[in-house]
């Protein structure tokens, strides 16, 4: 479970993509090495939003494997060396929740329309995939890439961001051009509330029988 919050920004090192799976290899920044110092194998860290797995440490960098269903989910098929990504370490039991609940399982990926200036702040408009749409809604929380972001403004299936001087400088925002794929992971409680209320439309099915209601003397 991760909040949102990005706490590093690190480098594509290498992306070796195979038929069946593929491994991401990840730089952190210098400032960052007493970080990659705490984490040990095994431990999870979301990368764009995408929870993964550290299966190698070495040298200020971290290796994990891509399933073939990590890289139809997500961004990471269209990402190249040098390529930042946005970097959280999974929230702690006692920790403050800064963001929202973020899973780190990514539902889809949507495309950057605009990324422009406003004073000193940023609009940032990214095109959600059609089957996603019913869950974004205006003031809402979604995440790009693994940030934490309440959509503004939301109409025809784009959704706008007022990013922050400090947000900007601190992801993967300040590289973002148009075109470029994001990875998207929608409110899990609006899936939850989807899910409950399809149940209870739900015709319910009765264990009862004809001879049941027999042997019990009706």
């Amino acid at each position: 479970m991760f909040t949102g919050i990005t706490e590093h920004v690190g480098k594509i090192e290498s992306l070796e993509l195979g038929p069946d799976g593929s491994r991401l290899r990840v730089a952190f920044a210098a400032a960052d090495l007493p970080i990659a110092a705490e984490m040990k194998h095994g431990d999870s860290i979301s990368v764009n939003g995408c929870c993964l797995t550290v299966v190698q440490l070495d040298s200020g960098c971290f290796s994990a494997d891509l399933s073939g269903e990590t890289l139809r989910r997500t961004s990471f098929g269209e990402n190249k060396p040098g390529d930042l990504v946005n970097l959280e370490r999974p929230l702690a039991a006692n920790a403050r929740l800064g963001g929202h609940f973020v899973q780190g399982h990514v539902d889809g990926i949507g495309r950057v329309t605009r990324l422009v200036p406003e004073g000193g702040n940023w609009w940032l408009s990214v095109r959600v995939p059609e089957d996603l749409r019913r869950y974004v809604v205006e003031k809402g929380s979604i995440a790009f890439d693994g940030i934490s972001l309440t959509v503004a403004h939301w109409q025809d299936g784009v959704a706008d961001i007022a990013v922050i001087p400090f947000t900007h400088a601190q992801t993967n925002v300040q590289g973002m051009i148009r075109g470029d794929a994001v990875n998207v992971e929608v409110d899990i409680l609006a899936k939850y509330v989807e899910n409950l209320i399809a149940t209870r439309k739900s015709p319910s099915i009765s264990r009862l029988t004809v001879g049941h209601l027999i042997e019990e003397g009706f």
